[in-house]
């Protein structure tokens, strides 16, 4: 029978180590402090210099929560594998990650050059699956664990009015790239997971000069707003801790309806 303090425990995630890339800013941010505030301490990882990595785990131990930063491109494994290896140094294992990396632009497909095609595929694609191995191979020591790859409902649909097909790619794979990790290693104790974000108030989308595109961005949604950040920390934090112990290859579309129309 449940008890009382089952729902509590199910998602507590104390005493539990996670990783986060893009841990600097936006989604990444947001989520990073979120695991903290579960009990998770936090290794924030990040290519950013704006101070947002510092900002990151200056908010986890204000609010009582361990982190610790390390600076590195997803595109690069060493630098992957030199930060989960502070994640053992530091805190002795890795149980949860959350692969938030990633990079956003337009341009018609006629227009686009090889380079712009290339480094959003680097970075949003192949970054994450090198997150993933880095994370997995000290998982495997840890017995087990959970990633959570943050994809997009632009890896399931085409936007209307953008003109992004290297985004979208990089998106579509990094939903199959979870499905496939997710069946590869099933038998390893890891849970893999995608969440798809529809039109999320991020700081890269409340620009100002981004007002008329963000009116578009609400109208289209049925929810007529965009998503909150914060509204992709429950999600996050679901698929991280046991109330999702049954749950691998799944891909949790967040869109306030944007894919039902």
């Amino acid at each position: 029978m449940i008890g009382k303090d089952f729902a509590q425990q199910l998602f507590s995630l104390q005493d539990r180590v996670a990783f986060v890339t893009g841990a600097g800013s936006g989604i990444g941010q947001t989520i990073a402090c979120s695991l903290a505030s579960a009990g998770a301490r936090v290794v924030c990882f990040d290519l950013r210099d704006d101070g947002g990595l510092a900002e990151t785990v200056s908010h986890i131990e204000s609010i009582g929560g361990q982190a610790c930063a390390y600076t590195g491109d997803v595109r690069q494994l060493a630098d992957l594998r030199a930060a989960v290896a502070l994640a053992k140094s530091r805190f002795g294992r890795l149980d949860i990650a959350v692969n938030a990396a990633g990079i956003a632009n337009a341009n018609p497909a006629l227009a686009m050059e090889s380079e712009q095609w290339q480094r959003v595929i680097d970075i949003n694609l192949t970054g994450v699956w090198n997150s993933c191995k880095a994370e997995a191979e000290l998982m495997v020591e840890s017995g087990g664990g959970s990633i959570i790859n943050i994809a997009s409902m632009s890896g399931i649909i085409v936007n209307r009015g953008l003109d992004q097909a290297h985004y979208n790619c990089s998106k579509a794979g990094v939903i199959h790239l979870s499905k496939s990790l997710a069946m590869e290693w099933v038998d390893k104790g890891i849970r893999v997971n995608s969440i798809s974000p529809g039109y999320t108030a991020t700081p890269m989308n409340t620009r100002p000069e981004m007002v008329h595109q963000t009116r578009e961005f609400e109208s289209q949604t049925p929810m007529q707003r965009m998503a909150k950040v914060e509204e992709m920390a429950g999600p996050a934090l679901f698929l991280a801790s046991d109330a999702a112990s049954f749950c691998t290859g799944v891909d949790l579309v967040v869109d306030g309806g944007f894919v039902c129309w």
